[in-house]
């Protein structure tokens, strides 16, 4: 005769309940929702098949304060809207997911304010490590996420005093690198369109300090912001207004792949060639342009890596190990295609 699955008078079924069922302890219970390997399988089928028909949810946080290890992470990035970082958090969850850790995922925006508050519900909720995009921007929620004791890794930008781990690259160096490949290639009137987020006016203040140091443009290198997340929209309109300030720039540099094909629609739409007039330079190399003609000359990082490093960082922490190397330069590459 089948078993009938037990509950609570509320409806929700319990650890207990899950036992009783399946013809074991709690504890056993325990050990196939945390530690699963250390069952037989047969008696880990049971178990699963119990919580099955019980439909019984686990309190991980419950059970997270007595062990001290929810194996949740939490990981804030400005935005999901844009591409940019989807190959960092894809190879984050899936390291995560390999080693029994699941992720969780907020958007802080590009506007300080709201990073304080995620940053504060987040540590509350006390996640066996945080993950960040960036740097984080204000001295309390740096100071907040020191105390709380959390492991943390910052991602995407490069700093020698982390709040506790680093993997990610110079932005600097990046307008550094872009500028002296423009230049090498013979353009004399260099400019750059950017979101206004702190990242990209790092690569914009390299972008312009190796322009001064190379003498292109007397050292007054033409900047036009844009809102952050940035867009194709953003690029056409941006393109159309520098031009109508500075008429003979010959090379752009954008603060993203998306924006530098903004800029080319707006170049194409004017009947200038690219990049035999106007040279594009943009920044992420997405895979999702990779139709676009001409092919985008673009800034690679590898997304794929800090993912998976920063996961690396989080579990070795959690499971005593000591991380030797905590802050890690991933670099980049210039990916050199028609349009410059």
């Amino acid at each position: 005769m089948a078993r009938t699955a037990p509950g609570r008078g509320d409806g929700s079924a319990t650890v207990r309940d899950v036992a009783r069922l399946a013809g074991v302890s709690a504890i056993t219970v325990s050990r196939a929702l945390n530690t699963p390997a250390r069952l037989a399988p047969d008696t880990l089928e049971r178990v699963l098949d119990a919580i099955r028909q019980t439909g019984y949810v686990p309190n991980l946080l419950a059970g997270g304060l007595r062990s001290a290890k929810s194996r949740l992470v939490a990981a804030v990035v400005p935005t999901i809207a844009g591409p940019v970082f989807l190959d960092t958090i894809q190879a984050l969850t899936d390291a995560l997911d390999r080693h029994g850790y699941q992720l969780m995922l907020g958007q802080a925006g590009y506007r300080d304010s709201r990073e304080d508050a995620l940053i504060d519900a987040i540590i509350g909720r006390r996640p066996t490590g945080i993950v960040l995009t960036g740097m984080m921007h204000s001295a309390g929620g740096r100071r907040r996420l020191i105390n709380s004791g959390i492991p943390v890794v910052e991602t995407w930008d490069l700093t020698p005093t982390p709040i506790d781990m680093l993997v990610g690259f110079s932005h600097e160096r990046i307008g550094e690198a872009v500028a002296e490949f423009l230049h090498a290639r013979g353009r004399k009137h260099l400019a750059l369109i950017g979101g206004d987020d702190s990242r990209a006016a790092r690569r914009a203040a390299g972008f312009q300090q190796a322009c001064t140091r190379l003498g292109i443009a007397a050292g007054s290198v033409p900047v036009e912001r844009v809102p952050a997340p940035t867009t194709l929209a953003s690029g056409r309109s941006g393109l159309a207004r520098l031009l109508a300030a500075h008429p003979a720039v010959d090379a752009i540099f954008a603060s993203s792949d998306l924006l530098a094909l903004g800029v080319m629609m707006e170049a194409q739409a004017r009947g200038l060639a690219v990049p035999e007039r106007l040279a594009i330079v943009g920044f992420g190399d997405l895979s999702l342009l990779a139709g676009v003609t001409p092919a985008l000359t673009t800034v690679r990082i590898d997304g794929t890596r800090m993912g998976r490093m920063a996961a690396s960082f989080i579990i070795d922490r959690a499971e005593g190990r000591e991380v030797a190397e905590r802050v890690v330069d991933v670099g980049f590459s210039i990916v050199e295609r028609e349009s410059a």
